[in-house]
């Protein structure tokens, strides 16, 4: 994703954001975990994004991208078009609005940044606040997967396991990754998955903000992931993998996917292998 042209970089301050909340292009949406956060306080101009608006919420694998015609829902009521420049945020240091750019790139919608650290750290940058809601502008948005790269299915990554220059980054817990917690058939992690928690990827000095670029690129490269690598990441529900595919491409990881999926579908198969440490 270029962002030559954008109006804010991928990753963006909050005293630059602070700068623009004015610009009619914008367009600042909230996607916390707990709803509260919401009310009690959020970046002046933002709209409210319900979480579960990023997943499919039916079938089998719930959690998986929502189809073509919820997206067009989706985008038309929060008043997307094609000018529009989206920054995302949330409460919990860049899980769901990692999800929601994840969903914007998707669609070939690449005009997005991420504020740094969310909410915490607009407020501890002594940002003002708002409280009372802001109502979209409906608009009339025609929604198509147009990267579909972004996207991996579970078909394509069984077939791909052990690939030269292909990895996958298991964002959950290392207590999920080596089987020992979980809530599904079978646990464990897909065989050749390398683990970084993606809790470990946030500064939690600076307000969940993401951490030290170069220190990051040196820990994944430990664990065999390098930016000129295509990269699968997923968690449980691609949540929280959602962070991790936005601070790959942060990072300059430029073939990283997201498996939305992820284990609530891969881990409640029988015809998917499991490995265990």
């Amino acid at each position: 994703m270029s962002s030559e042209a954008n109006l804010l970089p991928l990753i963006v301050e909050p005293e630059r954001l602070a700068e623009h909340l004015d610009d009619p292009s914008l367009l600042i949406i909230d996607v916390p975990l707990k709803g509260e956060s919401y009310t009690e306080g959020h970046v002046p101009g933002a709209i409210f994004l319900d979480k579960g608006r990023l997943m499919r919420g039916e079938g089998e694998v719930p959690c998986r991208e929502p189809t073509v015609e919820q997206l067009s829902a989706l985008f038309s009521e929060l008043g997307l078009t094609r000018d529009t420049h989206v920054v995302a945020y949330d409460d919990e240091g860049g899980g769901w609005a990692g999800r929601l750019l994840w969903t914007l790139e998707l669609i070939g919608h690449t005009r997005y940044s991420y504020l740094n650290g969310g909410i915490h750290a607009w407020r501890a940058a002594g940002q003002p606040v708002a409280t009372e809601s802001t109502a979209p502008t409906p608009r009339d948005y025609e929604a198509e997967v147009l990267r579909p790269e972004v996207l991996i299915d579970r078909i394509e990554l069984q077939e791909r396991l052990g690939e030269k220059g292909f990895a996958i980054w298991d964002a959950r817990s290392p207590e999920e990754y080596r089987g020992e917690k979980g809530d599904n058939r079978q646990l464990g992690h897909i065989p050749g998955a390398v683990n970084m928690e993606w809790t470990r990827a946030m500064d939690p000095e600076r307000q969940l903000r993401i951490r030290d670029y170069a220190e990051l690129i040196t820990e994944l490269e430990a664990l065999g992931l390098t930016p000129d690598m295509e990269v699968a990441t997923h968690c449980q529900s691609h949540h929280r993998s959602g962070f991790t595919w936005l601070v790959g491409r942060a990072l300059g990881f430029e073939k990283i996917r997201g498996y939305a999926g992820s284990w609530k579908e891969w881990g409640n198969r029988d015809d998917t292998p499991i490995e265990k440490p």
